[in-house]
């Protein structure tokens, strides 16, 4: 019976295996490293290490695009910033390699070589010297540590994405050194998964805060607004905070009522995404439509700079635009660049008007 059961188990766990797809044991293997110490650090051995400086990530101009250093594999060894290469980087500039654990834990590749992000520009609990010299360093690493508002949008899809959370992390870090209760240092675990406080215990993870970014119809034209922080004739969806108690719902009805003085009678939620300005948020995308005979704009000028209606082929014209900052001329207006989750939202719309005017 036992010897039986054995196969069985065997069995099972083959089969289980099998059936795991790369995702799962991507994010298992990720899970580990954010629980096990040991673990974290071994792989670091093996992994690829993003560069920041003051929170600017280090990136190369290629044409009219911006690249992180590229990593290659050669087996399970990265080519490029290894940690190898960082140590003597380190050396170099007079750092002990101990501030390699300032580093945080921001994914892995398929054959689970981890991807983890360094910041040579913050102080630290593992460093005395600060800050390393940005000009020295960008000379030899030849790159430029460049602010990642202005990157962002002239990166690839990947690229963007792991510096965006790469660079909300070490914001975070940066900002939670100490506990709000006791007063005493925390300490990170080795992925950055976490923040712990020695003298009581408290736990503290990483937050994003809830954005909620809807874009308004009347049925036949949507509505757009811009900010003063704005670049000129940029337009975009309405968007604001979620207040505490709020459901997604409740947020939405309120920012809208707020910004421009208008009731939404349907909503229907269209996606999210990680932002990383200015603090780390999650936005949360939503088609409304407001009450028929109810579409008179009043612009709540504490907010918003303009607001106003915008029909069909006005929208998607802009979307047709290839230069994402056109010089403003007779009116002309531009949308946000095709990475903002408020540019799938006016896309969808452009393609499929009648998808804000579904039920809740």
């Amino acid at each position: 019976m036992s010897l039986y059961c054995g196969i069985a188990c065997r069995r099972k766990s083959f089969w289980c295996y099998r059936l795991l797809s790369t995702y799962v044991t991507k994010t298992r293997y990720l899970f580990e490293l954010k629980e096990d110490d040991d673990a974290c650090k071994r792989a670091q051995q093996t992994g690829a290490f993003y560069l920041f400086h003051s929170l600017a990530p280090l990136v190369q101009k290629s044409e009219h695009q911006y690249q992180a250093p590229q990593y290659s594999l050669l087996g399970l060894k990265p080519l490029g910033f290894g940690i190898q290469e960082l140590e003597r980087l380190l050396a170099k500039f007079g750092q002990d390699t101990q501030r390699i654990e300032d580093s945080v834990l921001i994914g892995c590749s398929e054959q689970h070589e981890a991807w983890f992000a360094l910041d040579l520009g913050l102080s630290s609990s593992s460093s005395i010297n600060a800050s390393l010299q940005k000009p020295e360093m960008e000379t030899e690493l030849k790159g430029s540590f460049t602010e990642l508002r202005k990157a962002v949008f002239q990166l690839n899809t990947k690229d963007a994405s792991l510096l965006s959370t790469a660079q909300a992390l070490l914001r975070w870090h940066d900002a939670h050194q100490f506990c709000s209760r006791s007063g005493q240092p925390t300490k990170k675990n080795m992925a950055g998964s976490k923040r712990v406080c020695p003298s009581n215990k408290i736990i503290y993870y990483p937050q994003m805060a809830p954005v909620v970014i809807t874009l308004v119809s009347d049925g036949t034209r949507c509505l757009l607004a811009r900010q003063s922080s704005f670049p000129k004739g940029m337009y975009s969806a309405l968007a604001g905070f979620c207040d505490i108690g709020e459901s997604l719902e409740e947020a939405v009805r309120r920012e809208v009522a707020e910004e421009v003085g208008l009731e939404v009678e349907r909503l229907q939620y269209s996606a999210s995404q990680h932002w990383p300005f200015p603090n780390s948020s999650l936005m949360i995308a939503c088609h409304a439509t407001v009450k028929s005979g109810q579409t008179e704009i009043q612009v709540n000028l504490r907010e918003l700079e303009a607001a106003g209606w915008f029909s069909h082929d006005e929208v998607a014209t802009a979307l047709r635009r290839s230069n994402p900052y056109p010089q403003q001329q007779n009116g002309t207006f531009w949308l946000p660049p095709k990475l903002a989750i408020a540019h799938q939202l006016i896309k969808e719309w452009v393609e499929k008007p009648a998808c804000s005017t579904l039920p809740a």
